[in-house]
Order: C-alpha cells, then structure tokens, then sequence
C-alpha cells in the first residue's frame, strides 16, 4: 500500500518557478493592464506575449491538453497544485494558456471539431491569438439548459439563429462563439439542442451591453442574434448532442474553477494573519484576542478542508478518466467552493476593518466573486441535489421499520453472539 501527501520530487521545482514567476511578473499585471481577454490591445500583447513565451519555453503552457496539441497533457492532480498558484493573479491563466472559457471551448473543438474547424478556430485559440465565447445561458433560462429559447434553423446551405444570451463571458472580445440553440424542436428535450460555432464577424450579432460584478472588468455580454446565419458545416458534433457537447467542458472547468479558488482563498488568509500580528487596538494585538484567533483557525481547517476535497477530486478523475464517474466528488467541490472564498475573504475584511472594506483592498471583489462562483456553471443547489441523488441511489431500504442499526435489535444480536 502507498499513501502521500508530497509532491513528487520532480515537478515541486517546476511548482516553485511558478510562485516565484506569478509574484514578480504576472500579479503586478493587474495593477496595469485592464482585460486580460483584450488580446489585439497594444499593452497586453507588448507586457503578456514575453511572460507567455517564459511559460512556453518553461514547458508549462496550456498544459491541461495533450501534447498533440501543444500542451503536456497533465493529470488533474498536477493541474490542481498548479492552478492553486496561478490563481492568485487575474492574468495569471492567460500567461499560462488555461484561462476560462477558452480552455473549456479548445476542448470541445479538439474533440468535435472538424480538420477546417480546427485549423480556422483552435490552432489560434491554442497560440492565443484569439480568445473565444461560450453563449448557453439566457436571460429567462438562467441556470436550466432546458429552458434554451434560441432557435437554429437548418435553411439550405446555412443556420439560421435566432434569440438572446445572458452573461456571454468575452462575447466583445471573441473572434468566435460557441452557441447553444435549439435545432430540434420535436425531440426529447436532452437531444434538441445543438452547438455551433459562430464567427463574431457574422452579420447579426447585437452585444447589447457588457455586464460585470465587483470592481472587475464587465467582460460579459448581453448577446442578440438577429438572424445569424453560419455555414451548415459550423455544428459541433452531431445534431441535438449540444448537452454531450457542453458536458466536455463542464466537468473539467468546475474543478479548475475550484483550483484557482484557492489561490484566493489562501491570499486572503494570508492578509488576515499579517493584519493580525501587525495591528495593535486596546493595548494588545490584534492576534492576541481570541475572537480573533477564532477567525484564524476557522479559516485555516476551511481551507485545509477544501483544498484536500479538490485534490483527492483531482485524483479521482485521474484515475477513472471519465468525469461521470466522478461526478459526486465534482458536484461536492463546486457546493463547497463560494463558501470557502466567502467566509475567508469575510473574515479577512472584517479584520482589516474600513480598510478591508474598501476598494484598496481586494476582499470586497473576492466576497462578491465568492456569489459568482456559487452561479457560474450552475447555482449551488443544483450541485447539492446532484451529490445527495448520486450519494443515495445505491442506498437499499430498510424492510422494517426498526433497522438493523437500532440499539435494542443490536443488543439482542450481541447476547446472541456472546450468551450468558
């Protein structure tokens, strides 16, 4: 039997070039730079293409893909203990080559996509020379896919799409969306919607207004297509597959999400305690009073918690290769996750006092991200439903209505075991 908790020895260096590389050159980027999707703007490609040419010859880009398509090909275990590094800057994934949507959107055009497709959309979304859009949510649907309204609709030689999209991550920025949009009326509902690529250059799209949270860049469209037509050849897989589509990206992308959440969380317990031993009120440090130490080591064992959640996760899907099989585990993660950036980054502000709950300090943005993330890629409840359905389907029911579990049943077995 073999158990650890260590990294291999091999790639801790690699771990450790990587703190070093995102505290002296990539955090200082959010301080400088606004967008980290804006790829065409002068300063991003002048400050970010030299940090992404480090990584690259670092041979840690994109390294969630396989080395066919440029990246190592690592494990999620690996990707876990890098993205809990990466995510402590808001530029860190683009230098990295993992950033979200577009590593979720590679995905699906690595495995669905055609030669053409491919060769037109992935190779430069791989090199970034792009970035892309991910289109599912509507305003009246929110968090249920079965409530799509946008239509597809086959007319010769080309979709037609018609509807409106909520909360489009980079939908101003993207040289592509990936729509989801119901093509087949008639179907059962899990097989009437389809994916398609749309060129953002397509006559018909209307981004009606960028949306945002927080003190961060509102990166998030509000998108009406107005008649969009694609070539016929623009589908991703096979007609009313657009739920086994998306489910390519979805399970990958809640477990990164999580990854690069504690980065967050662990900077914000890192304020909390050097705040803690700095302040001095009512003759005694700050980290003298116990109601103080309560918060510390709360967020500690919260985040230790978490962070093994996330990586014995990490560890299932390596080993099952297949996120079905792990869906539990992943469906946990994603409930935990807000709380954890909530309560530390909470905890936090409330020590720093009106300086914490200021914009000069970053834990306003992390108490508000914490409510996004318990959205994005659906709300929290869904995932609790999915962990509680999946941890009961195996579970038999008791025929009597004493079970085998109650004490006087089990103190007569024992007298029965062991007579006199």
């Amino acid at each position: 039997m073999s158990w650890s908790f260590e990294t291999d020895p091999e790639f801790e260096p690699e771990l450790a070039w990587i703190r070093t590389f995102i505290e002296e050159k990539v955090a200082p980027l959010d301080f400088v730079l606004e967008n980290p999707f804006d790829v065409s703007h002068p300063d991003n490609r002048r400050l970010v293409r030299p940090l992404q040419d480090e990584v690259r010859a670092r041979g840690l880009w994109a390294c969630h893909l396989g080395p066919e398509l440029g990246g190592q090909g690592y494990g999620q275990v690996k990707l876990a203990l890098m993205n809990e590094i990466i995510g402590a800057a808001r530029f860190g994934p683009i230098v990295f080559g993992s950033q979200a949507p577009d590593s979720g959107n590679a995905e699906i055009l690595a495995r669905y996509g055609t030669p053409t497709q491919k060769q037109r959309y992935l190779a430069p979304l791989l090199d970034n020379e792009i970035v892309s859009c991910f289109s599912m949510t509507e305003p009246q649907g929110g968090a249920d896919p079965l409530l799509i309204d946008t239509v597809a609709v086959l007319d010769g030689d080309a979709w037609v799409i018609n509807g409106e999209k909520w909360f489009s991550t980079n939908a101003r920025s993207a040289a592509f969306f990936i729509v989801m949009a119901k093509s087949e009326p008639e179907a059962k509902p899990h097989q009437s919607i389809s994916t398609f690529i749309v060129p953002a250059e397509t006559p018909g799209i209307e981004i009606v207004r960028n949306v945002g949270y927080g003190i961060g860049p509102r990166t998030h469209g509000y998108v009406r297509y107005h008649d969009v037509r694609i070539p016929a050849d623009h589908i991703l897989g096979e007609r009313g597959q657009g739920f086994v589509v998306a489910q390519t990206r979805l399970g990958g992308g809640r477990i990164h999400h999580a990854m690069r959440t504690i980065a967050k969380a662990r900077k914000a317990f890192e304020f909390m305690q050097r705040r803690a031993v700095s302040r001095t009120t009512k003759g005694s440090l700050l980290a003298d009073k116990q109601m103080v130490q309560e918060k510390i080591a709360e967020s500690w064992i919260q985040l230790e918690q978490f962070r093994l959640l996330v990586l014995r996760t990490a560890w299932l899907i390596d080993k099952h290769q297949d996120y079905l099989a792990v869906r539990k585990d992943i469906a946990a993660v994603k409930a935990a996750m807000p709380k954890v950036l909530h309560d530390i980054a909470s905890r936090a502000l409330h020590i720093h006092g009106s300086l914490g709950l200021s914009d000069e300090m970053p834990f306003m943005q992390w108490v508000t991200e914490s409510y996004f993330l318990a959205l994005a890629d659906g709300p929290t409840e869904v995932h609790q439903i999915t962990l509680a359905r999946e941890l009961l389907k195996n579970v038999k029911a008791d025929p009597t209505p004493f079970p085998d579990y109650h004490l006087p049943r089990r103190a007569e077995q024992a007298r029965d075991l062991y007579p006199g």
